[in-house]
């Protein structure tokens, strides 16, 4: 599947982009001991035969090492800002992929915190948080080091390195619960302010801010408080860590003293143990502090995983020929994930290329989720929804989306400019696009409209649109490219009169050149030269079959349907329906 792939093969990537990491690091660190080993060279070759020259070279070679380790570094923190960096580039939009997908469909909804999951993973890769990890491993190979001094030594260093360890075990388990709640309350907080953004207008014009905010401070609060906790939990025991290391580097130090008044030692050997014990503890004390940046990588990588089984397979499809637009629902059912009774129960109907259907029903009778499914935007849970007798869900989703116009019930026009709304994100400059996109707005009628903008079709999407101005050109979207069905939820909701007739011509003329055409609407008159009625109650087929039979049947008060569609009682009919049979 292709999310699974995608975050298989990125990680993969960065796994295989540690192997020159190790070995940088472990260059880094081999040459970390240039210190101890200069003291040692200073003390037993130096001193003892007092000679500048010996010193000068010493010294020459040491320089020699300090380079090399400031250049081995520099090299390992450009290879870490650069994985994190191409990390960020290639996951975003496969994140962003699969966050749209959700929401589009009735499966959990992440929005866009994996987006932040990634930039999280970035900024720590490219931070100074992830070398404790990368040195850490090298910890023994200094221990070993200070046991070829002595014994007594390395016992000394391997017990107070347990004692640093178990110190971070401590600090782990201390704040994992706090990071935790934290990460989750500051989660919740950001999808609260995301909803208050997209509802900035309510909030401000029905004077819900303040009490938004009271509410909001809710789960900032938590995330605040845990935090807090978390850090000083972080700080008493980073604390602890310095003191232990600083105290065992004095002990280390005693006891080199106590082994050089023996006879056992020389004095170089002291201190030099004394700084390799340093180094060696070094990671862990480190760790520690940036336990905080490390707990959230790691959370964040495992819900970045957890992405993985957000999709099921999509293997690569044939591209199919243009469908004429024969439509067909086939005991089509959506139970949502948790829920216990599903919102569409058994949907079945069918009408041919370029005839139309109208979908009328009360409020929650599950008019959007049929369209959605229509369109192909939601899976059914059994049943299928076929296009010239082809499953919706066995077509590419771009393939399929091209040949299928769809205006949704809450308009968002996605785009700079109103043309790019309008061609559906293509490049306006490619050859046949512009052609296309007015072709779209005249049969939508709202090309004079558009030319009448600021700056005409090169008007940017903002407060220069009205509700009804952008209704109107996301209908032109629906009908960009000429596709071979149309599904539209409520087009009229925000129409005036004039913007009425406009969508009732264009359906007559989307009829005219065989579209197929399914129109969800509560007022009647947008309904009044559609081919067939399909009436909802509560998910479930009430009545379908030709307009005007189904408005004798409603009359006569007759339960039974057509042959495929489901048979339930006529007691909850839409007044919208009663209406219309009126005026006919």
């Amino acid at each position: 599947m292709r999310q699974r792939s995608d975050l298989t093969l990125a990680f993969s990537a960065c796994r295989r982009a540690f192997a020159p990491l190790i070995l940088f690091t472990a260059g880094i660190n081999v040459l970390m001991l240039t210190t101890a080993l200069y003291m040692l060279q200073v003390y037993d070759r130096v001193l003892s035969s007092r000679s500048a020259e010996t010193l000068l070279a010493l010294t020459g070679i040491a320089a020699l090492a300090l380079v090399t380790i400031a250049v081995l570094e520099a090299v390992r923190a450009h290879i870490l800002v650069a994985v994190g960096s191409w990390l960020g580039r290639r996951l975003a939009p496969v994140i962003l992929r699969a966050a749209i997908i959700e929401q589009a469909g009735w499966q959990r909804q992440t929005g866009t915190g994996g987006l932040r999951d990634v930039e999280q993973l970035r900024a720590f890769l490219s931070g100074p948080a992830v070398h404790p990890l990368l040195d850490a491993p090298w910890a023994p190979i200094f221990l070993v080091f200070i046991f070829l001094m002595h014994p007594l030594l390395g016992l000394f260093a391997l017990a107070g390195a347990l004692i640093l360890f178990v110190v971070a075990l401590l600090a782990e388990f201390a704040t994992r619960a706090p990071l935790a709640r934290a990460a989750a309350a500051q989660r919740l907080g950001y999808q609260e302010a995301e909803v208050a953004l997209r509802n900035a207008e309510v909030l401000h014009a029905m004077g819900m801010l303040e009490a938004f905010l009271e509410r909001w401070q809710n789960p900032v609060a938590e995330a605040s408080n845990a935090y807090e906790c978390s850090g000083n939990r972080t700080g008493y025991l980073h604390a602890l860590a310095r003191f232990i290391r600083f105290g065992l580097q004095i002990g280390i130090l005693a006891l080199g003293a106590l082994l050089v008044l023996a006879g056992d030692i020389n004095p170089g050997v002291m201190v030099a143990a004394s700084i390799i014990m340093g180094r060696a503890l070094a990671p862990v004390e480190q760790a520690i502090g940036a336990i905080k940046a490390i707990d959230g990588a790691r959370s964040a990588y495992r819900r970045l995983t957890a992405l993985e089984g957000v999709m099921g397979p999509a293997p690569p499809r044939l591209p199919l020929p243009r469908p004429r637009g024969a439509l067909r629902a086939e005991k089509v059912t959506i139970l949502p994930p948790g829920a216990t009774r599903p919102i569409l129960d058994e949907i079945s109907f069918q009408i041919g290329d370029g005839e139309s259907l109208g979908i009328v029903g009360a409020t929650a009778s599950g008019k959007s989720s049929l369209v959605r499914t229509l369109v192909g935007a939601w899976t059914p849970t059994s049943g299928a929804v076929r296009l010239d007798h082809m499953d919706l869900g066995q077509w590419a989703a771009a393939d399929r989306g091209q040949y299928i116009g769809y205006l949704p019930q809450d308009v968002e026009l996605i785009g700079r400019t109103v043309a790019e709304a309008i061609a559906r994100l293509e490049d306006v400059a490619r050859k046949g696009v512009a052609e296309a996109i007015i072709a779209a707005a005249e049969t939508a009628h709202v090309h004079e409209l558009i030319k009448a903008l600021p700056m005409g079709y090169e008007t940017e999407i903002g407060s220069y649109l009205s509700g009804g101005q952008r209704q109107r050109i996301a209908l032109a979207r629906a009908l960009y490219g000429d596709p071979s069905l149309v599904v539209l939820d409520e087009p009229n909701a925000n129409l005036d009169r004039e913007g009425e007739d406009a969508l009732i011509a264009t359906i007559g003329l989307l009829k005219s050149r065989g579209c197929t055409t399914v129109v969800v609407a509560h007022r009647p008159r947008i309904l009044e030269s559609i081919d067939y009625l399909l009436v909802l109650d509560k998910g479930r087929v009430e009545l379908f079959g030709p307009r005007a039979d189904v408005l004798t049947r409603m009359a006569a008060g007759v339960r039974a349907v057509t042959p495929l569609a489901h048979i339930a009682p006529a007691n909850a009919i839409h007044g919208g329906v009663a209406d219309l049979h009126q005026r006919s």
